[in-house]
């Protein structure tokens, strides 16, 4: 392959990598614990610019520059000192791909830089255009890349006018396995993504601009104990850089170490990591769309959840039989609350048995005295509408007859290559024994064969992964391992934050490899970047029972988004009763009414060993409030699954932050309670337990109360007095977008789940189009699919689109015919539009294609009627046409004075 060489001299000589031997020790110096992990530590001092401790300041045009190799036609650089190396490689004119290493390792610059599982894209076919100076400079159509002698790089987006610095991002002592890296803020003053942490109790808002992103412990990922319960600290090394109007970038660190992101220092911002070799991307682009949509690209958009886990779920440690299940949704189904499905904790399997080698945990085979016959149980409950989830673990009694197979197959974590398994007995509250290895592929496909897979053919839809972090782990431990560049790792630090990631892989895989037609669904408590891909969710651990935990909640919600993870929920009510801070009924009723609008599955939950608590929305809390969020939720799963199949095939987000589309506008910015559901809704959330009137910022441009179809003109700024609870009924301030479009499910006291199944057998299969009319013409496409099978990857899913245009004496909304289909799908249906406008029209004549409807005045009228219309109010009109086929077009025109 042709070299160009711009800079030459002589090249150090580098040591060569030596693979280490696995400790049998807990290792020392291997990975030291993150500087200043503890949060009470002393702040970093502020430096004059470019006097920071590792922070050279830029060479002077007469210093050597470091060792340089150019290979034009592969858009690859490799940069060499005697303190390490730098390669470089543009993916795309927007994207950037480098890795600096020690002097250890000799990078080669004729291969692509490694990258990590968490990674799902490789074969991109690099930019557009790629050029060099004289100076050293490299350049494509969008990014601008200097590396100077201390190896410094800097990164120039070079389609803003001016050319817009990104960052000047620096090495210190890379010869060390904690490399550390100094970043200048240049004109970026909000940070946004890196996971969940929780932070600061009762604050919805905030970004990490002047704070540390602290690991959960030395190792990464952890449940921390925090604010009366154990919340979960999980690592997602992607941060968004936003400064005035649409500036922005983003760097992604593919490296699964524990990693501190410390943003205290206005000056100099730091990363430190752990590797012979770290790795980033940097991406730049428009707009935080831009850069969202690159990191998906990088590490996988998600499929399309099962349509059930767009229900409600109900959850409890734990129900100890199949009778206390029928008996909850015997009462949801009496109190006519829908249900899609309950999730059954370690009682399905038996339970455990605390400080015991005679622990049932990890059995995962059915606990038959109380849950018997569980595939015709589970067939039963889906007649019924109902589906099934169960938990699982990845530790082993050590008394069970599954870890002395798993042992005698080297398929537990063991202490050394071929020594006996690792024999776990701090904290045993779930017993004592083994932990499964998720490296070696092997033993998880063997685990998933003989476990999940009778799991499956019984009906069980969905798969609880917990205690992923992994909760309880030894440092002696030896892993069949992660493949590296330079050596293959083995130990627990190299494979820590990837073990919940490799969990989640080993259930997506056992679906492929079995040729399931079924959605694989995870629900995690960890994870990592690229855990979004495999059919994750995440919830964010055993919280306490308090709505300052909700409020930051919220907050960490609009990091995992930008983190892309697009479905985020809570142990709704919250896991630790224990820990509430106020009236039981009310916490459950808001915690439950915001849930109900932003959590994917819906999913109540908190321990119940004493039989004594409640999570089922029918017996806990206000009912009328719960019943109401509940039927809104349903009622909207058209409009949310439509954004599910959006974000596997664009990669939008689900419930973007505000700060996601206005970004221009400087006072969403470090938004967190006010939320976006789609591009269409905006939701003010509620975590406290105040009934007064509230102050809802509403971006630029016209939003209509959802439930009053008020609108209301903002230039950007708060709306006030809003109600949240009137008449003891609690919900959330709900406002649409002019020019919105959404569609929804009829939804009744006889609605039964998400497929609209109903208790008295009839059928409502109409299309309710909720239309909010303007000027400019808009658009929305309805995605519909089985709900079940992985059909719609296959082209198997039917899309409709729908346009509005409000004109002068007539407002247009027309359907198209819809395009493809699938197994089931209805050849015909009504629809329902649900016009609202700005002020009264005068509605004089609605036309269904050229044929006027018949007028009525009342609902009740119209319900017995075949098609017609009427007026709900001054400005909001409902119109009904006469079922007909799918593939034909339907155009409504409301005609007005």
């Amino acid at each position: 392959m042709k070299r160009i060489i711009l800079f030459s001299s002589i090249f150090l000589l580098l040591i060569s990598a030596c693979t280490p031997t696995p400790p049998t020790e807990p290792p020392t110096g291997t990975q030291p614990p993150i500087e200043a992990l503890n949060p009470d530590a002393p702040q970093i001092a502020t430096l004059p610019s470019g006097t920071l401790e590792g922070f050279p300041t830029p060479p002077s045009v007469s210093e050597p520059p470091a060792d340089q190799i150019i290979i034009a036609e592969e858009a690859r650089a490799l940069y060499r000192t005697e303190q390490g190396s730098l390669l470089v490689e543009f993916l795309d004119d927007d994207l950037l791909h480098f890795e600096y290493s020690g002097p250890a390792v000799r990078p080669d610059v004729e291969e692509n830089i490694f990258t990590s599982p968490m990674v799902a894209k490789t074969d991109y076919a690099g930019p557009a255009v790629f050029e060099t100076s004289p100076e050293g400079i490299l350049r494509t159509r969008s990014l601008e890349v200097q590396v100077d002698a201390s190896l410094c790089l800097r990164a120039t987006d070079i389609t803003r006018q001016p050319p817009l610095t990104l960052t000047r991002l620096c090495p210190n002592k890379i010869e060390r396995n904690r490399k550390s890296f100094f970043f200048t803020p240049e004109s970026f003053t909000h940070i946004y993504g890196l996971g969940q942490q929780f932070t600061t109790p009762n604050q919805p808002d905030g970004d990490w601009a002047g704070k540390v992103r602290f690991p959960g412990d030395d190792y990464g990922n952890a449940m921390v104990g925090w604010n009366g319960g154990a919340a979960g600290n999980t690592q997602f090394s992607v941060a968004y850089f936003t400064g005035a109007s649409t500036e922005n970038y983003a760097l992604f660190l593919d490296n699964a170490s524990a990693q501190q992101w410390d943003f205290r220092d206005p000056q100099a911002w730091k990363i430190s990591a752990v590797g012979p070799g770290i790795r980033f991307y940097l991406m730049a682009g428009a707009d935080l769309p831009d850069l969202r949509a690159d990191y998906l690209e990088i590490t996988g958009r998600p499929p399309v959840p099962p349509k059930k886990m767009f229900g409600l779920w109900v959850s409890e440690y734990g129900f100890d039989n199949w009778g206390e299940l029928d008996e909850k949704l015997s009462s949801l189904r009496a109190n006519r609350f829908p249900v899609d499905g309950f999730v059954l904790d370690l009682q399905w399997f038996g339970g455990i048995q605390s400080d015991s080698d005679n622990t049932r945990m990890g059995s995962l085979t059915w606990d038959l005295s109380n849950f018997p016959s569980p595939a015709a149980k589970i067939d039963t409950l889906r007649d019924q509408g109902v589906g099934i989830m169960t938990i699982e673990e990845s530790y082993i009694g050590k008394n069970l007859p599954e870890h002395r197979d798993l042992e005698s197959r080297g398929y537990l974590v063991e202490r050394c290559e071929g020594c006996e398994a690792v024999y776990l007995t701090e904290n045993p509250w779930w017993g004592k024994g083994g932990m499964l290895d998720w490296s070696d592929t092997q033993g998880a496909a063997y685990w998933h064969d003989l476990k999940r897979e009778p799991l499956i053919e019984a009906g069980v839809i969905g798969h609880w992964t917990d205690l992923g972090e992994p909760e309880l782990y030894s440092l002696t431990s030896w892993y069949t391992g992660i493949p590296e560049p330079y050596a293959e790792s083995h130990i627990h630090p190299d494979t820590h934050n990837l073990y919940n990631f490799l969990w989640s892989q080993s259930i997506y895989d056992g679906y492929l490899r079995n040729q399931r037609d079924q959605r694989p669904f995870i629900l995690s408590r960890s994870g990592a970047p690229g855990s979004q891909r495999l059919g994750v969710a995440m919830w964010s651990g055993d919280v306490g029972s308090n709505l300052t935990t909700l409020a930051t909640q919220m907050n960490n919600q609009m990091h995992m988004s930008y983190a892309g993870m697009d479905y985020y929920g809570s142990d709704v009510g919250g896991f630790h009763r224990g820990a509430l801070d106020g009236n039981l009924d009310r916490m459950y009723t808001r915690w439950f009414g915001n849930a109900a609008l932003l959590e994917i599955p819906l999913r109540p939950h908190t321990e119940n060993l004493c039989n004594c608590k409640e999570t089922a929305p029918d017996r806990i809390g206000s009912q009328e409030s719960n019943l109401f969020n509940l039927r809104l939720r349903y009622s909207l799963v058209p409009y949310l699954y439509s954004l599910a199949h959006r974000a596997y095939r664009y990669g939008e987000p689900v419930y973007p932050p505000l700060a996601f589309y206005y970004q221009s506008d400087p006072q969403t910015h470090a938004i967190g309670q006010t939320k976006l559901i789609g591009r269409n809704l905006l939701v003010y959330t509620v975590p406290d337990y105040a009934t007064y009137p509230r102050q809802v910022y509403l971006p630029a441009g016209q939003w209509i109360n959802f439930y009053t179809d008020e609108w209301h003109a903002s230039q950007g700024g708060y709306l006030e007095a809003m109600q949240v609870e009137e008449e003891d009924l609690f919900r959330l301030p709900l406002f649409a977008r002019a020019g919105a479009i959404i569609p929804q499910m009829w939804v009744d006291e006889q609605t039964m789940n998400v497929f609209g199944q109903r208790l008295d057998g009839s059928t409502r299969d109409e299309l309710i189009l909720r239309v909010y009319a303007h000027p400019s013409k808009s658009e929305f496409t309805l995605f519909e699919d089985d709900g079940v099978t992985t059909a719609y990857q296959r082209g198997e899913v039917r899309s409709t689109r729908v346009t509005q245009q409000l004109f002068s004496g007539q407002a247009v909304v027309r359907v198209e015919p819809a395009q493809g289909s699938y197994a089931g799908a209805p050849a015909e249906r009504p629809l329902v539009v649900r016009l609202s406008t700005a002020m009264p029209l005068g509605i004089t004549q609605v036309l269904v294609n050229g044929e006027e409807l018949p007028r009525f005045a009342s609902q009740a009228e119209l319900d017995q009627a075949e098609s017609g219309w009427l007026l709900l109010a001054e400005n909001v009109v409902f119109a009904k046409s006469a079922r007909d086929s799918v593939d034909q077009a339907r155009e409504f025109v409301f005609r007005y004075q």
